[in-house]
């Protein structure tokens, strides 16, 4: 029986197992008869019996015991030994290996072997497990096979020379005069490792940035004959003459044309020849042309040949091959801040994508058609994403409805409009909703004087319908708290009126305090909105009254305390309900200490330069109201005394201490501290302590490279005495230069205040490559705590 054989009865019957004991059972019985076929010393089976090893280390089990049988294979004159001896080297050895320092000298030998066989098999071994000792001493042996006159030797060592480069960087000038040269080569192969030699020393050294660019007219030459040449079998994919070799060219291009208008200009012609004449019908076409649009949009080509790319990314989108509808989609969201109006075309297929079956596609889509939207087609654009918020996957809710926000309050044709849009995106994912959106809504509806009825009849229907959505509800019980004398009216001009009963308005709000739905932060507002109705109504106070008594006892603390506040209103303090439960002003959005969640507002300072006059009716105001105010939460015992009248002096003292009192609270910046910085990334924290216990945590993160950082999230820990809870980010995409950031909130409750530490991991991608970091923080800077915090990567 022949050698080759066994080895086929070895995998013939290590297959036949049907137990993985049975197959370990095989396994270490073949494993006993190598081992013995390796101390019998030269017999002529040393390589069948490493061929059968190797098939064993495939399946998982250990060989390591081969690798020096391995080093002597390699020294063996015979072909077949030598041959297999390499093999098992790249398979069983690595550059951690001791054993693979002892291969050096014997590559050295081979690669002045007379056989271009054995050298190929030395280079091939280098190129793949070349530790950097060995690169330091076989590379000016590479450099030389470099200048031999066989071409498939110069195709290897080109290979191998890369990976030297990449091994060891400081040899890269050694490869640079022999670079240049091999772009004369006819045969393709040298060529296209030639050009992969080219990139990366271009890559690795940007210094040779200048020295190569004066081979762009010789690479236009190379890359116009495989665009022009007749039909070759050898090279020839699907119709694309050697379209690998055309891509590599294409990104060296890339490369060398990048802000630089001479080696630009050479170009353009091509591009345009190549964006023309290539068929997109098969894979390897458009292979050609994604790569051919990246070169157009990196290098500075001419207004109309952007244009070009942009149509091919749109033929792009309607391929049926979803992988290219993925990457069109993602190379057009890069470009759309530049070359909008060309983008803009392509809109309804882009839109059309938001139905495809792909998640990945989807998401792809709703991030562009976020994008194309602008004043003139806000309506289109915007009816369309409320059809996708429908029917879009759970996953996507929330960037969907964050977009949404975002789109109307930028484009809004009027506040109506507004207001209905973000009412529509409650009504379908309340639940999905950014924590901001409630305050923000509220904020609009109160600026909408004109709106009050429209808004409150239509929150009041939609209350009555579906109390599932929280941020629906929180909305509708402040609207309702506030302009429900409205709402009673049923005088409504922009909606059909309706006639609402004071029972009706009580009892959708107590169906709010009592459902298993509601949170406590949505009993609250239904509260008091109960509360604010004593003074809107007339014939069901004591109904209201009973309703507050109720949660008096509540165990909720938060409900409790204002339950208990609301029963001395209608206790001891009855004369003041209606002062205090009159409407809410109007809430400025730019006013000091209100950003509605954009940390972007700028806090403008009091003017300070004018002293306000002081109010007599501040001055003169019964002392007795006073001590009713101060009593209203459980005040002192004992009650204050009205004094004398004071002189003129003393009435002005009085009065600038009593203006005084709150003296100081202006705006104090929070300290921003940088705790990470790496690939264009930046991520920023900012603490804000709130009580001696909790304690606030911003992380703002902003984009300086050039394209965009997409699937953006941070995770964080803490020890475990510490409670914390991650509020939901703004978003998963931070744009390019600056142009946005992404900001999460992280709230910190520290009962034992134990030594605060936090260890934050930022998981990101960009430009297709996915990073993830670990930082540690060791301690926070606020206002009340000098000194940078102590930072340390993981």
């Amino acid at each position: 029986m022949t050698p080759s054989v066994r080895l086929q009865e070895m995998i013939r019957v290590i297959r036949s197992a049907r137990t993985q004991g049975e197959e370990r059972g095989i396994i270490q019985r073949e494993c006993a008869d190598i081992r013995a076929q390796f101390r019998q010393g030269d017999n002529g089976e040393r390589s069948h019996s490493l061929a059968k090893l190797l098939y064993v280390h495939m399946l998982g089990y250990p060989a390591h015991f081969g690798q020096m049988e391995c080093v002597r294979l390699i020294a063996s004159p015979r072909y077949n030994e030598k041959r297999m001896g390499y093999l098992g080297a790249m398979m069983l050895l690595d550059e951690k290996q001791d054993a693979s320092l002892l291969i050096t000298n014997s590559i050295k030998n081979d690669l002045s072997h007379s056989s271009q066989y054995v050298q190929s098999l030395a280079l091939c071994t280098l190129a793949c497990m070349g530790s950097a000792e060995m690169c330091r001493d076989l590379a000016s042996e590479i450099e030389r096979l470099l200048r031999a006159s066989n071409s498939y030797i110069k195709k290897k060592a080109t290979l191998c020379a890369v990976h030297i480069i990449r091994k060891v960087p400081e040899l890269a000038e050694l490869f640079i005069p022999s670079a240049r040269s091999l772009l004369s080569e006819k045969n393709h192969g040298v060529l296209h490792g030639a050009v992969v030699l080219i990139t990366e020393l271009c890559e690795r050294n940007p210094d040779t940035l200048d020295q190569f660019r004066k081979a762009v007219p010789e690479l236009v030459q190379i890359m116009k004959g495989l665009v022009t040449s007749s039909y070759s079998p050898e090279h020839n994919v699907a119709g694309i003459s050697d379209p690998f070799l055309q891509v590599r060219i294409l990104r060296l291009l890339r490369i060398l044309g990048h802000n630089n208008d001479t080696a630009s200009d050479a170009m353009n012609d091509l591009l345009a020849q190549v964006a023309t004449n290539t068929d997109s019908s098969k894979t390897a076409g458009s292979a050609v042309l994604y790569e051919t649009v990246l070169t157009i949009m990196d290098i500075n080509s001419e207004s109309g040949l952007r244009v070009l790319a942009v149509n091919i990314l749109g033929r792009f989108l309607l391929n049926n091959d979803r992988n290219i509808r993925y990457i069109s989609m993602t190379s057009l969201q890069k470009i759309v801040q530049t070359d909008h109006n060309a983008v803009q075309r392509h809109r309804g297929t882009i839109v059309d994508c938001l139905k495809d079956q792909d998640t990945s596609v989807k998401r792809r889509a709703l991030e562009l058609s976020l994008a194309l939207v602008s004043a003139v087609n806000i309506r289109s654009m915007m009816k369309e994403l409320l059809i996708f918020l429908s029917t879009c996957p759970l996953e996507l809710r929330s960037q969907t409805a964050s977009g949404i926000f975002n789109a109307a309050e930028r484009y809004s044709p009027s506040k109506r409009w507004h207001i209905d849009t973000i009412l529509h995106v409650l009504t379908t994912a309340g639940g999905d909703v950014r924590d901001e959106t409630v305050p923000n809504l509220i904020q609009l509806i109160s600026t909408a004087s004109e709106l009050h009825c429209y808004t409150v009849h239509k929150l009041y229907r939609a209350l009555v319908k579906d109390i599932s959505q929280q941020s629906l509800v929180q909305v509708a019980c402040w609207c309702i708290g506030e302009y429900g004398d409205l709402l009673l009216k049923g005088e409504c001009e922009e909606i059909e009126p309706v006639q609402v009963s004071e029972d009706d308005v009580l009892e959708a709000l107590e169906t709010v305090l009592q459902s298993h739905m509601s949170s406590p932060a949505t009993r609250g507002f239904a509260l008091t909105a109960t509360m604010k109705l004593s003074t809107r109504i007339t014939d069901n106070v004591d109904r209201i009254r009973s309703i507050v008594s109720i949660y008096g006892s509540c165990i909720d603390l938060e409900l409790q305390q204002r339950a208990v506040e609301y029963n001395a209103l209608f206790k001891k303090y009855d004369h003041m309900r209606a002062a205090v439960l009159e409407r809410m002003p109007v809430i400025d959005k730019n006013s000091p200490g209100h950003t509605n969640g954009d940390t972007s507002g700028e806090i403008k300072e009091p003017d300070t330069s004018k002293p306000k006059p002081v109010e007599a009716g501040l001055l003169s105001e019964p002392v007795s109201q006073v001590c009713d105010l101060l009593d209203l939460l459980g005040g002192t015992d004992t009650p204050l005394q009205p004094n004398p009248a004071p002189t003129s002096t003393s009435t002005a003292t009085s009065s600038a201490d009593l203006l005084d009192l709150l003296g100081g609270l202006e705006p104090t910046p929070v300290p921003s501290v940088t705790v990470y910085e790496k690939n264009g990334l930046s991520l920023k924290m900012q603490c804000d302590k709130q009580t001696e216990t909790d304690i606030t945590v911003t992380l703002i993160a902003s984009n300086s490279t050039q394209s965009d950082i997409t699937n953006f999230t941070l995770q964080a820990a803490v020890p475990k005495s510490v409670q914390l809870q991650m509020k939901a980010p703004s978003g998963n995409v931070i744009p390019a230069h600056g142009l946005g950031q992404v900001t999460q909130t992280i709230l910190l409750n520290n009962p034992n205040k134990v030594s605060l530490k936090m260890r934050v991991r930022v998981s990101y991608s960009n430009q297709g490559a996915v990073h993830q970091d670990t930082v540690q923080i060791d301690s926070f800077p606020s206002p009340a705590w000098n000194g940078q915090p102590s930072i340390s990567p993981l």
